[in-house]
């Protein structure tokens, strides 16, 4: 992160570079994870172990939990999750230029420009993981962990289970209601399914007093 290492020195024209070429190479519902290559391998980042926070369904709480916790790295934290946050782009049909304004709906293609991107900025964010990792699930909703999501079609089947010690899992209600879903039941199960086939260490906490208290 450029506030967090100063000493970090970036080639910033040849990300951007990188970028364009990316979203311009290929019509605005074509742009695979893989035109996106040359622009992360200038964004390569390296960050300490135990520091890794993944999510689903659970922003807001997130950024409070992460805000008090210093140490903990999301991917909104690392270089590329900081420049293309809550940024949506295509290419203009016409021109060589970026459209901000008329882009199809996330839904609507297989390979959006910016869900391409996502998802690659998901699978190197997990493959980066070791240590102690943390996951934060939403149980005040159904399908608490949804293996459509990105956490669980990207970042979940990116994580080495010989780079990461356990993953922590904290599942969290509204304060408002209700408990839908915990460590013992529903989609969370599901996931420690796939952690322990997978070869997975795990812990799982309902309602941590502290990420109670954020909200």
């Amino acid at each position: 992160m450029i506030f967090v290492n100063p000493g970090m020195r970036y080639d910033c024209e040849g990300i951007w570079l990188h970028f364009k070429a990316a979203v311009f190479s290929q019509p605005s519902c074509n742009v695979t994870a893989e035109d996106y290559h040359d622009m992360f391998h200038l964004m390569t980042q390296k960050w300490p172990c135990d520091t890794s926070l993944f999510w689903s369904k659970t922003r807001a709480l997130m950024h409070s939990y992460a805000a008090v916790s210093p140490h903990l790295w999301t991917l909104e934290d690392t270089l590329v999750g900081y420049m293309f946050n809550d940024l949506i782009w295509c290419k203009q049909h016409e021109d060589e230029d970026f459209d901000f304004s008329a882009c199809p709906e996330w839904s609507a293609c297989k390979n959006h420009p910016v869900y391409s991107l996502w998802r690659q900025a998901s699978q190197n964010f997990a493959e980066m993981a070791c240590g102690n990792i943390t996951v934060l699930l939403n149980g005040s909703i159904s399908d608490a962990f949804n293996r459509t999501s990105m956490f669980g079609s990207v970042e979940l089947d990116s994580l080495n289970p010989q780079r990461v010690h356990y993953v922590n899992i904290h599942v969290v209600a509204s304060l408002k209601g209700p408990q839908i879903e915990s460590c013992g039941q529903g989609s969370v199960e599901d996931l420690i399914h796939v952690l322990q086939t997978r070869g997975f260490r795990w812990t799982c906490t309902d309602n941590h007093q502290m990420l109670m208290m954020l909200q």
